[in-house]
């Protein structure tokens, strides 16, 4: 059964063995240096922080949320014992059949069960984080939902954008750039002469965290599209102050106004990017004045720091499952998988060749729908995508580079690119080029390519069921149905 909320996830996430609790540290650094740590070890386990320094005991913080394809799979409702690829594809076939679920409407919230207002605000009572060492404050949102309704249509847009704290009452909120729907939203007000009515949501499920994430249409709502995912409407509480339909399961709230940049700004960051780099300085951003603070009893701050890569904030590459659709909706045909490595910077397609052309063409689709990415990477049906070693074995046996390797330019990117020199960024060019790789056998000669020596899929999972509980040592190496001996502890 999927949870009902962050507090559900996290005692399912228990349940598998990859929680660990940690007491004691310090929201300067210590709680985004663990985070860091933890992220890079082989099983990247997610991490409860309670007791944080200067802090009352019960105001917590939790990350590494779905760093794992385990726990993303977990937040998507899907088995988490599946292997990545195979979870990957279950989702990517579940998103096309996903029904929206619209909100409804509840009379109480959890999160009203403790409330600030007005000169009682004090963001200083909620452990918001100072994640990297050179980062510009405390983010208390690097994980949270920033709800705004738009003026015109009344749509209301939950999506991610980074929250900075400055001083008891006051966060500023960055929009990255004016194409967000929060910026569009925020400036139909400005252009008015009205502040924004605002909210910011801190401890949402990881349904409506992946929600935040994706790149929705204008005018679908992530509501909608987290009941999806649950397989549940989302229930939703009007907010005291802004009117803003607010999860009612979160585990705290912010509410506000979003002001004028022309009233006031405050300089926001710099931020450590999910490059691994700092991809800009401090920068004037829009400031929302907090007029009220609620939570929950013993609240949980949902904390997402972008980390240096292959650290992400998903285990499961869901921008691969777009451009794997992308890939079949344009009639790309023999795709077995598509996923994304060091942060989405590099994708891989795999695929069983059936024409001369049929890697590159797949190779410039998936270039064209690549955010960031400098590398695309094709290799055959027998090399697993999701397993980096496998796909520079296929690099390095495969590929040979004056004749496999291609270059497109003036190719999509972002001013968070740090390869992009700053008088380019500031004169609004943000493209780069990106290699292609085919790392398949020569289509003209496929079939007399030296054989491989290693199993093939389908065999080595043939091992694995009958095998794997002896290779992780849960039992006894032997043919099944006859135990091992017993040792009697006498000498011969």
């Amino acid at each position: 059964m999927i949870y009902k909320d962050l507090r559900g996830f996290i005692k399912q996430a228990d349940e598998l063995g990859a929680l660990r609790r940690v007491n004691g540290a310090d929201q300067k650094f210590e709680l985004g240096g663990i985070t860091e740590v933890a992220a890079g070890t082989p099983g990247c386990p997610a991490l409860l922080f309670d007791r944080i320094k200067g802090f009352s005991p019960g105001f917590r913080v939790f990350t590494n949320a779905t760093t794992t394809p385990q726990r993303a799979a977990l937040a998507l409702g899907i088995d988490p014992s599946l292997k990545p690829l195979d979870a990957l594809k279950a989702w990517m076939q579940r998103r096309q059949k996903l029904t929206p679920h619209r909100p409804v409407e509840v009379t109480g919230a959890p999160f009203m069960e403790n409330s600030m207002r007005g000169k009682k605000v004090d963001l200083g009572k909620l452990p918001a984080p100072h994640w990297h060492r050179k980062d510009g404050g405390p983010f208390i949102g690097s994980g949270s939902i920033v709800i705004m309704r738009d003026p015109d249509s009344g749509w209301i847009n939950a999506s991610i954008y980074r929250v900075q704290v400055h001083g008891k009452n006051r966060v500023t909120i960055q929009f990255d750039h004016p194409g967000r729907h929060g910026a569009i939203i925020a400036k139909k007000y400005w252009d008015k002469g009205q502040n924004c009515p605002v909210a910011v949501v801190n401890g949402e499920d990881p349904a409506l965290f992946i929600a935040g994430f994706e790149y929705l249409p204008d005018g679908q709502s992530e509501y909608d599209f987290a009941g999806s995912i649950k397989g549940a409407p989302m229930e939703m509480f009007n907010g005291p102050l802004t009117g803003l339909p607010l999860p009612a399961q979160a585990e705290s709230i912010l509410e506000g106004e979003l002001l004028p940049p022309g009233k006031l700004t405050l300089p926001e960051g710099p931020f450590g990017e999910f490059t691994g780099y700092y991809a800009a300085d401090a920068r004037p951003c829009p400031v929302m004045q907090v007029s009220a603070i609620h939570h929950r009893d013993d609240p949980i701050l949902l904390g997402s720091p972008p980390m240096k890569p292959p650290r992400f904030h998903f285990g499961l590459p869901f921008r691969a499952a777009s451009i794997w659709s992308n890939l079949e909706m344009a009639g790309v045909t023999d795709v077995v998988g598509v996923w994304q490595h060091v942060a989405q910077l590099m994708t891989v397609v795999a695929l069983k060749q059936r024409y001369a052309g049929h890697a590159k063409r797949a190779a410039l689709i998936a270039s064209a729908n690549s955010y960031m990415g400098r590398l695309v990477v094709v290799v055959d049906d027998d090399v697993d995508p999701s397993d980096l070693a496998d796909v520079m074995w296929a690099v390095t046996t495969r590929c040979e580079p004056s004749e496999q390797i291609d270059i497109v330019r003036n190719a999509w990117s972002s001013a968070l690119d740090p390869r992009i020199p700053d008088e380019h960024k500031r004169a609004g060019i943000t493209s780069h080029s990106k290699a292609i790789i085919e790392a398949v056998r020569p289509f003209g000669w496929k079939d007399k390519y030296p054989p491989t020596s290693a199993l093939t899929a389908d065999e080595a999972r043939e091992i694995e069921a009958k095998w794997g509980g002896a290779i992780a040592g849960r039992k006894a190496a032997g043919v099944k149905g006859k135990p091992a001996p017993k040792r009697t502890g006498k000498r011969r």
